[in-house]
């Protein structure tokens, strides 16, 4: 397993949870919950099929070895990530206003 580096704060969160000084306040019905939206959210029933370039798609392939996780997980991952709103084009506002400075000639 790799080894992780922990901040201050994150190790004595970390020690202080292992010792026992937190205790979990989940009910069973809550984690029967958390545990039917997680097998819904999980669940890939689809399959598709995207051409994209060689050197996208080692790209790709090697930020999933970075990672260790299949590329195919990353891509899926990339793509509920766009779809839910917590991924975004950082792209697109710099192309607005580049483009906004090239014909506004006032």
């Amino acid at each position: 397993m790799k080894q992780v580096n922990l901040t201050k704060d994150e190790q004595k969160l970390l020690d202080a949870v292992e010792s026992g000084q937190f205790e979990s306040v989940l009910t069973d019905e809550r984690r029967a919950e958390l545990k039917a939206v997680a097998g819904f959210t999980s669940k890939k029933d689809k399959r598709i099929n995207v051409r994209i370039s060689n050197r996208d798609f080692m790209a790709i392939q090697s930020k999933a070895l970075q990672q260790g996780i299949p590329y195919q997980t990353l891509v899926s991952s990339i793509i509920h990530k766009y779809i839910s709103g917590s991924l975004k084009d950082l792209t697109i506002n710099h192309s607005i206003n580049s483009t906004q400075g090239k014909y506004d000639r006032t």
